[in-house]
């Protein structure tokens, strides 16, 4: 292909940056957004190859792009688009900078990896494997051509290329029964050898021989004859990884020997809990004790003395550089992984990266700073501990990565100088911990200041400041400052728009936020109005099925209930539970929540009976996955008894009521807003149910504590107040109800509200 060709009028190829035994990866420019991505070309299959060869290779890429597309996680490789230009199949994908695992140890003589990195880069693609795996697809070649090490430490598994939905078992065996084997020989599991059945636990195996090979130099079967190497995979335990190299930590060669066993069903469950594992042993917590295995290597011995053969197609299998990702023939891998990366470029080239608003899910990595001269060894030093924080942050431990996070920032400033932006993107992450941790002042103020630096340093348009700034937008919704967040979210637009165009991924995803705020403050046609320009935008630029479209779908919906067009938003919200099942699985946070709102709206137009039967399955689902205790859980039996009320089967209802109550009261406390909306559902089914005085007690303790917690003239404190009065009256006694209501009254006008 020219240096010029012009892919559907858009994708320009620059360069060849990588080739394999199927197709090119060039680096390219994305002419409509104006970013460089990566473009994998499948090479044109002239009349002299097999056309049913010609048509499984065509139909491998096509799987490839579909399953590779809907993957939206910060371990994975992101797929922007595909398609087929003048008979050539295309793949595009975010540009990496960086190494592949394989090229860090080529680079290192063969040595092993620092130990530190080793155990980063397994709890990172232990992360990513998780995802995947939940999504129900399987790598099938894992092996360290295809994870990369970018130049911030982030690590991307690469080339879903033969990767497949877990459930569609039946095509990838008709495409191994054409000779075209899957796998690499050094990383191929047991399973994949004997030509058994292979789910996600091959994946964990290929890991495992991944992580040997990084942590000692050499794979867990280090023999240049292939069959050789087979065998070992079946066969033979392997040697300890402390056997080659004592520095390392017991519970990581405790991991790997589990993850290295011969069956599925010892190796670990998921990748899910391998993360959580590696990161406790990392915090020098000792995670739970792996199984004893024999030290040396064991043949294991088959009955009747035989082993049994490898199948056919191993025959004159070559082994290749085991680490060179250089495969062997018939691999579809394109290995060399030189300089992909997802920074947005100026036209003079210059990374950028994009912002994050936290109304969506999503948090690109932030960019790396600009090479520095002081203590080199530091700011390596000081680039791990940056990355240990954000891993705290993905597991959910804020006040901990806040800690690192500012001693970090404390150290780069001294180093770097306060504008700097290592120092700038230390402070950035302060902010977004104490936004997660109930801070939202203090967030405010470190972001205010990150942004005024990023001007100062990078200049008012650039992204990375743009981010921050609308990282102060987003605060200032949290404080419930709503117009000036509208203002924020509407200066960092216009500069989007100016600087990007109205159709890049940052504008729509500020538009997107600015909808959110318009909603909040009551604007709600011009909020629907804004978020349905742009769901159809991403619908058009991603797909109707892409996460970032969903989430706009899901704000549509919202909108459309507030504006009382129940039957519309029921529509709506079926319509994204439906598509998020598919993309990411009946049991995803997110189809779940899709499917809590579909209930609310079948509950607003009176159809209570499916309401109850939606909600005592999502209650049952919820349970399953996460607790009977998980808050999500309680939500939905919070759902389900207020149906069974709206049915008038009153008795139930309380009943199930009072068990939520207890429930939200020991786990969240006795004045968590949840708790309180429980207990409020009990005074109302004893007020159904006649039992006035008990229902006043309730009510009264509802508004005491919101009326302590909130003030007394915050709007959930008089709804409970009025709630007050109306049992006084079913009591009897009305001199004290028409006392509240005055004082009710009194406080609403005080503040400016409407009647109740």
């Amino acid at each position: 292909m020219a240096d010029t060709r012009l892919i559907q009028s858009r994708y320009r190829l620059l360069d060849m940056i990588g080739r394999g035994g199927m197709g090119e990866v060039w680096r390219a420019r994305d002419e409509s957004l104006g970013r460089q991505v990566a473009v994998k070309c499948l090479k044109p299959v002239g009349p002299q190859h097999d056309q049913n060869f010609t048509r499984i290779l065509r139909e491998r890429f096509r799987r490839e792009a579909r399953v590779a597309a809907g993957l939206q996680h910060r371990g994975v490789t992101v797929v922007h688009d595909f398609g087929e230009s003048d008979g050539v199949l295309y793949l595009v994908m975010e540009l990496l900078e960086g190494r592949n695992l394989s090229q860090l140890l080529e680079d290192n003589k063969q040595h092993p990896l620092p130990v530190d990195d080793v155990v980063d880069i397994a709890e990172q693609v232990a992360d990513a494997l998780g995802y995947t795996h939940r999504q129900g697809i399987v790598h099938r070649d894992l092996k360290p051509a295809n994870i990369m090490r970018l130049n911030d430490g982030a690590v991307k598994i690469c080339d879903f290329g033969i990767a497949r939905l877990g459930r569609d078992i039946g095509f990838t065996s008709r495409l191994t029964g054409t000779g075209i084997a899957m796998g690499t020989p050094h990383y191929m599991s047991p399973e994949q050898i004997s030509g058994g059945e292979v789910d996600h636990r091959s994946d964990l195996y290929s890991l495992g021989c991944v992580l040997y090979e990084i942590a000692t130099g050499v794979p867990p079967f280090d023999m240049d004859d292939a069959w050789a190497v087979l065998v070992g995979h079946r066969d033979t335990v392997p040697e300890p990884p402390r056997s080659h190299r004592a520095e390392l930590p017991g519970f990581f060669d405790e991991v790997v020997l589990d993850l290295l066993a011969k069956t599925p069903a010892e190796r670990p469950a998921d990748a899910g809990d391998l993360r959580q594992r590696i990161a406790l042993g990392r915090t020098g917590e000792q995670p739970a004790a792996g199984r004893v295995r024999p030290s040396p290597p064991v043949p294991v011995r088959h009955p009747g003395g035989r082993a049994p053969q490898l199948p056919a197609w191993t025959r004159g299998m070559t082994t290749g550089h085991r680490v060179s990702g250089t495969a062997y023939p018939g691999t579809a891998a394109i290995e060399r992984a030189a300089a992909l990366t997802g920074a947005w470029t100026t036209g003079a080239g210059q990374p950028l990266t994009g912002g994050f608003p936290q109304a969506e899910p999503g948090r690109p990595t932030p960019a790396p700073g600009l090479p520095a001269t002081p203590a080199p060894g530091l700011l390596a030093t000081l680039a791990g501990r940056h990355s240990a924080g954000l891993d705290l942050g993905r597991l959910g431990h804020w006040e901990e990565a806040g800690d690192v996070h500012r001693a970090v920032a404390a150290e780069r400033e001294r180093a770097l100088g306060p504008d700097h932006p290592d120092t700038l993107a230390s402070r950035y992450e302060v902010g977004f911990t104490l936004s997660r941790t109930g801070h939202p002042l203090d967030a405010l103020r470190e972001f205010g200041l990150v942004a005024d630096g990023r001007e100062r340093a990078l200049g008012p348009d650039h992204p990375e400041t743009l981010a921050a700034r609308q990282e102060t937008a987003y605060v200032l919704g949290q404080l419930g400052r709503h117009f000036e967040a509208h203002q924020v979210y509407a200066a960092v637009l216009a500069s989007r728009e100016r600087s990007m165009g109205p159709d890049h991924p940052d504008t729509l995803r500020c538009r997107h936020n600015l909808a959110f705020n318009l909603s909040r403050l009551g604007r709600l046609e011009e909020s629907y109005r804004m978020a349905r320009e742009v769901a159809d935008a991403r619908s058009r630029l991603l797909g109707a099925g892409h996460p970032d479209t969903l989430v706009t779908l899901y704000e549509v919906a919202y909108t459309l209930g507030r504006l009382d067009r129940w039957t519309e938003a029921l529509q709506t919200y079926r319509d994204v539970a439906q598509a998020r099942a598919a993309a990411l699985g009946s049991d995803h946070p997110d189809t779940l929540s899709a499917r809590y709102e579909v209930g609310i709206s079948l509950g607003r137009l009176g159809r209570s009976a499916e309401a109850l039967e939606l909600y005592r399955a999502l209650a049952g689902d919820r349970a399953r996955i996460s607790g009977p205790a998980d808050p999500e859980t309680l939500r939905a039996r919070h759902g389900l008894g207020v149906n069974l009320g709206r049915m008038a089967r009153w008795d139930e209802a309380l009943a199930e009521s009072r068990e939520v109550c207890a429930i939200r009261e020991r786990t969240l406390g006795p004045d968590h807003p949840d708790t309180l909306v429980s207990r409020r559902e009990v005074a109302v089914g004893l007020g159904w149910l006649g039992r006035w005085a008990d229902a006043l007690t309730d009510y009264r303790t509802v508004a005491g504590i919101r009326e302590r917690v909130l003030g007394s003239d915050h709007p959930d404190t008089l709804a409970s107040r009025n709630d007050e009065a109306h049992c006084l009256e079913q009591l009897g006694r009305g001199t004290e109800a028409v006392e509240i209501y005055r004082r009710v009254a009194d406080l609403r006008r005080r503040r400016g509200m409407p009647p109740h």
